[in-house]
């Protein structure tokens, strides 16, 4: 029953409501959520331990004239809930449908697009200042999560933010998984308000005044107060960064959340420099199932809320490329005792746990810091090590710097497993790992890979572990055609790649098609169709130049395809060949177009990028200057 929700238009409607209503608004808010979630799939666990103080946030702050800014943004949907997109729910994370995370484009209270981590606190100071600048008195909001304050960004954005002294800025810690706090009880809600509130802010301001008459007893009273909390709170490290940490509460706790969160937004706006409020929350509150086990409810599919996710069915299913790489590994590790494997906080979704069950001592989680995990695995290589970085290549783009400088410059022998490289599908484009092929190619000493299937990916894989130079292997998510991969752990020649499908020669027209990674197979039903040669590039860089040569001087047409950025891309690089050679011959390069690919089913979007069987039949038609209908027979 929704019959509360359902008046809930805006947060404007929100705060009409009685204190003591917010209750049952949030317990008919985790119920649409788990219904909604059900039937579409998408983030669950983390927005049901949000729904209490996402309720509580809109009915204390003035959004959206507040800025409220959710940091990562998969807990953002009890926000566009109660910001007018209920019934948009139905679409979430579908083509044209509502993103699963903030956008601005979306609503205004989305006040700041999230996708990627520990952003959230450097944009609301940037917010903060702004308004400050132009005279609006407004606070800023940043909620941000335990696992996302482990980057550097969020403790960057911290020492910037806490030396303005009076700065409109609240920060939500959102604890989750109690890494960081002791148990939450009366006693904590008791200091919550007390920090919060009027006399322990007037006193300790009075108190500072009066000793700063004399330096070393302020010193002294500022240790005493620090060491007093410390007893009871974790929060001298942020009263260190210059922000009034007040906390933990219990994020669950209405009675709790409201009082305190209206004293903190009081004390941002009366002038007391930015506020730190540590919240507890629970993963998958409210819903046992969730409860029981966060991580298999993180990012679930379509499910029945009573029966809850099935288990795994007992037909043979494919093996995603995420399978084979973590089979890889544990089998290379095997193998290899100088193999370790280094992961950013993306254990499951990078297929290692089975790894880290196996080779604990060899497993490293650095938490969500891409920039710590690139340099750490060159710091390993430097011993003698062979680290393995197993990360999305959407988030390899947060430690370029650390790539060129620390790992390819010294030519240190370091694997980059890439992982959902391509579209990604319902993530949509914050996640879309389009851009890893220009911006590795153009490395030096850098090698780059993609594997048409799930057999080559594990042969590639082991090719680049084998070479002395940093390497990435690039493969999509999801499964790919099912191709068996073999036990062994086979190397491959180092910059070859194979013709898999030769013209008869018959046709007027000799096309030839370079295809890099798992578009190989839409190549050759292309090629079926036009009588076309077909080659499996696997490699970028070193790029197969003599192949590419001898196919440009056997036919009229050359096509590269590509699911990436065209512009610096794996076609780029065919060209780039060819002008070398002083060869001249006709071109069609087919790729990820030059605009963000926003989310929905994969093949739907491939199909969009003209990508599939159809998409690339007629672009290549289309360049010979022929009709569809001449070569349909």
């Amino acid at each position: 029953m929704t019959e509360l929700l359902n008046t809930i238009d805006s947060p404007i409607d929100l705060r009409k409501l009685n204190r003591d209503e917010l209750p049952k608004l949030a317990t008919e808010l985790r119920e649409f959520l788990v219904d909604s979630v059900s039937k579409t799939g998408g983030h669950l666990s983390s927005n049901l331990g949000t729904v209490e103080l996402t309720v509580a946030l809109h009915y204390v702050f003035q959004t959206p004239y507040d800025r409220l800014i959710w940091d990562v943004g998969h807990q953002s949907y009890p926000h566009k809930i109660l910001t007018g997109r209920r019934e948009a729910m139905a679409t979430l994370r579908q083509y044209q449908g509502i993103s699963g995370f903030p956008r601005r484009s979306e609503s205004e209270y989305d006040t700041f697009g999230t996708a990627h981590s520990s952003t959230s606190i450097s944009a609301a100071i940037g917010m903060a200042l702004g308004a400050r600048a132009q005279g609006e008195k407004r606070v800023a909001v940043a909620v941000i999560g335990d696992g996302a304050m482990s980057a550097g960004m969020a403790f960057e954005a911290l020492n910037n933010g806490g030396i303005h002294k009076d700065l409109p800025l609240v920060v939500v810690l959102n604890d989750n998984d109690m890494s960081i706090s002791p148990a939450v009880g009366a006693l904590n809600r008791y200091l919550a308000r007390l920090m919060s509130g009027r006399f322990y802010a007037a006193t300790k301001k009075g108190l500072d005044s009066v000793l700063s008459m004399a330096p070393p007893l302020r010193e002294f009273a500022k240790r005493l107060e620090e060491h007093a909390k410390g007893m009871v709170v974790p929060g001298t490290i942020f009263e260190e960064f210059g922000f009034n940490y007040i906390g933990p509460i219990d994020g669950h706790d209405l009675d709790s959340l409201v009082p305190t969160l209206q004293n903190v937004r009081r004390l941002a706006l009366e002038g007391e420099g930015p506020q730190f409020l540590h919240v507890v929350t629970k993963k998958g509150q409210g819903y046992k199932l969730a409860e029981a086990d966060p991580i298999l409810y993180h990012g679930p599919g379509k499910f029945d809320p009573a029966q809850g996710i099935a288990s795994a069915a007992t037909s043979p299913t494919k093996k995603t490329f995420t399978q084979v790489f973590g089979d890889w590994l544990c089998d290379m590790a095997q193998a290899d005792k100088r193999l370790v494997g280094i992961t950013p906080a993306m254990r499951e979704g990078s297929g290692m746990v089975e790894f880290e069950r196996r080779f604990p001592e060899r497993y490293f989680d650095v938490g969500i810091a891409e920039q710590h995990a690139v340099t750490f695995a060159g710091g390993l290589a430097c011993e003698g090590l062979k680290p393995v970085v197993a990360i999305y290549s959407t988030f390899l783009q947060r430690g370029y710097d650390q790539l060129i400088h620390d790992v390819a410059l010294q030519d240190l022998p370091v694997v980059f497993a890439l992982d959902r490289s391509g579209l990604v599908g319902a993530d949509g484009a914050t996640h879309a790992g389009a851009y890893d092929i220009p911006y590795l190619r153009c490395i030096p000493n850098m090698l780059l890979m993609a594997p048409a299937d799930e057999a080559e990916c594990r042969d590639l894989l082991t090719t680049a572990f084998k070479q002395n130079h940093p390497s990435a292997v690039r493969y999509p998510r999801g499964a790919g055609v099912g191709k068996e991969t073999s036990q062994e752990l086979k190397e491959l020649p180092l910059g070859k790649g194979e013709i898999r499908r030769k013209t008869s020669g018959l046709h007027p027209s000799k096309v030839a098609i370079l295809a890099f990674g798992t578009l190989l197979y839409p190549a050759l039903a292309v090629a079926e169709t036009l009588d076309a040669t077909v080659a499996n590039m696997r490699f970028i860089k070193p790029l197969d130049v003599d192949l590419v040569c001898q196919l440009a001087k056997e036919h009229d047409l050359i096509v590269t395809l590509e699911e990436g950025a065209l512009g610096g891309g794996a076609g780029s690089a065919c060209l780039e060949a060819l002008s070398e050679a002083g060869i001249e011959v006709q071109t069609l390069m087919l790729g990820l177009p030059d605009r963000f690919v926003d989310h929905g089913d994969h093949a739907l979007l491939m199909k969009e990028c003209g990508l599939d069987v159809e998409g690339i039949h007629k672009a290549i038609v289309s360049k010979l200057g022929i009709s569809n209908k001449k070569h349909a027979a």
